[in-house]
């Protein structure tokens, strides 16, 4: 009991976990080791002319305060980094259970994750070292704890890709803007308005110069944060693989869709209690309306994906055999 009790290194008596010598060392040169990843992606993370700071985050940061350009629509990206966390602490037990061993598959990735940082400060391409940190931030605990823990934290590690930002996604905001306006348009249409399209304006009586659908009313801010609600709703309720990409597929349709019915319904605001109204308050508050709509029906997608087909054709089977 003696020389089990030396071998520990924090007391129970202060209610802290004790820990075994080997233990502590570990968490030493991983603390290291995530101290110099920090230090390499801080210090020499950001090679682009013309922005004072070398640090990747600081970049990331500039771009999601954005309020102007596309960077605003990553806005979200403050709120990934928390809901990872917050699935790695959810599955903790699951990672702690799983027998560790380094893997050499593991380094060839951290190797791999480099070359894309060096590749991308020689482009001054600062996503692509963000790409390669999240790479590194799976790829080191596969080397040093194996394959059995880094297919547990495969999903929380790539879902920070949804914290960066993107700009070859900024070419889809004007087919989406075109997209938006005619499908408005003919939802206005079908209701019986009178309205019309030019370019990316929508013509109607009490707007005769026109409704624009300007980029921020593209649709890709609320794409953007609905594809990563999704993939967090369809991580934790659907049970295979299959399924889970199939929800968050039917997360492009359903924020479009209600991108569609917004401008739609602005449009109908602007007919019923004029212009001023549906150009201000509504025009404001009404996309909270429609993503909580958006939100609704994703969840009802999700219920129906998780329904037991064969055990609801018994039911019906039995009721109909078996009418009261």
């Amino acid at each position: 009991m003696k020389n089990q009790t030396s071998i520990k290194v924090w007391s129970e008596r202060w209610r802290l976990g004790a820990l075994e010598r080997s233990e502590l060392v570990q968490i030493g040169l991983v603390s290291i080791v995530i101290g110099l990843t920090f230090l390499l992606f801080h210090i020499l993370g950001n090679t682009v002319e013309n922005v004072n700071s070398r640090s990747a985050f600081q970049w990331m940061f500039a771009r999601w305060k954005d309020t102007v350009s596309f960077g605003a629509d990553y806005s979200h990206g403050y709120f990934i980094p928390f809901v990872s966390l917050s699935i790695l602490w959810f599955k903790r037990k699951d990672i702690f259970s799983v027998d560790t061993k380094v893997d050499l598959r593991g380094l060839a990735v951290v190797i791999f994750a480099l070359a894309i940082h060096w590749l991308g400060a020689k482009m001054q391409q600062t996503r692509f070292s963000l790409i390669s940190l999240v790479l590194l931030l799976w790829g080191i605990p596969f080397y040093l704890f194996g394959w059995q823990l880094a297919k547990k934290i495969i999903f929380p590690c790539a879902y920070l890709t949804f914290c960066i930002p993107l700009n070859f996604m900024d070419v889809i905001a004007f087919p989406l803007r075109i997209l938006s306006t005619k499908m408005a348009v003919g939802l206005l249409t079908g209701l019986g308005l009178e309205a019309s399209r030019v370019g990316t304006a929508i013509l109607i009586p009490s707007m005769p110069t026109g409704m624009d659908v300007a980029d921020p009313c593209s649709g890709l801010r609320s794409l953007l944060a609905m594809t990563a609600l999704t993939a967090v709703y369809a991580f934790f309720t659907q049970r295979t693989f299959i399924r889970k990409w199939i929800l968050f597929m039917a997360s492009i349709p359903l924020a479009v869709i209600g991108n569609i019915v917004r401008i739609g319904t602005i449009a109908v605001v602007a007919e019923a209690l004029g212009a001023h109204l549906a150009l201000s308050l509504y025009h404001d508050y009404s996309g909270y309306i429609l993503f909580s709509a958006s939100i609704t029906a994703m969840v009802l997608i999700g219920s129906l994906l998780n329904l037991d087909l064969r055990e609801v054709f018994k039911k019906w089977k039995s009721a109909l055999s078996n009418p009261t």
